[in-house]
């Protein structure tokens, strides 16, 4: 099987030149809306290694954070549609933000390029809890309803959303404390300043292998198997109400069909390496991908559904 994989991903790559190198008359963007070394960039970064010069341009990533991931999102949507400025990232500035902020784009400007994959987030204990499962945890909130603190990584966000949306659906209440990402609700979490973490499973994996957390709720319906302490929906009967975190590539809304076409074949080739997939997998994310038409159905959907949840929880659009 993996030397089957290795052929295809050699085949696919190969085919994007020479006819391709008269595409593309400069060097390609990709713009990823955080700050370097998170999970995003990671993925952005190592895709465009794998690629390389296949497409007859160099690739560069560029990083620009800001506005929860808006600023650089809105930069992709006001570009050019050459194919020539790409936006990799995780699905809050697509799905979520929109609804709890005021941007300056809509998805109408944006065009689902592929998702390379998906996972749930999670709700973690101290591994010192005397709180072991998933039914347990259930049962003290809903005794001391508001008393447990979780973090997110914001009012609005994915996390935020997704917790609420399970929550809710479970007949328990917690108190949100809002922090500016995954990696400080950790710290906050690992220094018991709260007490649930709440967020990616990429970022919790240090805290699941080394013993300092125990992770009992996942946002996504099947169990995850680097999680087996933690129960998903279909679990806990509620599995319509997943939220997922997916990272995937977006293009400005017009590009050429046959530029489109190019750039797919060298990225579906990437996301096929050996390479990528262990990374994917060392993330604790699931690999699954999607093409354009998959991705608009799977964005059209989950962006539905937090807006619904956005108006059931009360939260009001901040300008």
């Amino acid at each position: 099987m993996l030397k089957r994989l290795v052929l295809a991903c050699a085949v696919a790559l190969a085919a994007v030149s020479p006819a391709t190198a008269q595409l593309f008359d400069r060097p390609i963007r990709i713009i990823v809306p955080i700050a370097p070394g998170g999970g995003t960039d990671v993925f952005a970064r190592l895709l465009a290694e794998i690629v390389g010069g296949s497409l007859g341009q160099p690739i560069v990533v560029e990083n620009r954070p800001g506005a929860s991931s808006t600023i650089g999102t809105q930069m992709v949507a006001e570009a050019r549609p050459d194919g020539t400025t790409l936006l990799f990232t995780a699905n809050s500035p697509i799905t979520a933000a929109p609804h709890v902020m005021t941007v300056r784009y809509t998805l109408d400007q944006l065009d689902p390029m592929f998702i390379v994959g998906s996972t749930g987030f999670t709700f973690c204990v101290r591994q010192d809890s005397p709180i072991r499962d998933a039914q347990a945890l259930i049962a003290a909130m809903r005794a001391q309803p508001g008393r447990f603190t979780y973090g997110t990584d914001g009012v609005g966000g994915n996390t935020h959303l997704g917790a609420e949306r399970v929550f809710r659906a479970l007949g328990i209440e917690a108190t949100m404390v809002p922090f500016q990402g995954a990696a400080p609700t950790l710290t906050a979490f690992t220094g018991g300043h709260i007490d649930l973490y709440g967020g990616s499973i990429a970022v919790a994996m240090p805290a699941i292998r080394d013993g300092r957390a125990r992770c009992l709720i996942l946002t996504q319906r099947a169990q995850h198997p680097e999680v087996p302490t933690a129960s998903g929906l279909d679990a806990l009967g509620i599995p319509d109400e997943e939220t997922l975190i997916w990272w995937g590539m977006l293009a400005p809304r017009g590009l050429s069909p046959e530029r489109k076409a190019a750039l797919m074949t060298a990225f579906e080739g990437a996301w096929r390496t050996e390479r990528f997939q262990q990374q994917l997998t060392r993330s604790g994310v699931t690999p699954n991908y999607m093409g354009p038409e998959a991705a608009a159905r799977f964005i059209a959907a989950e962006n539905a559904a937090l807006e619904r949840a956005v108006r059931q929880i009360g939260i009001e659009r901040a300008r």
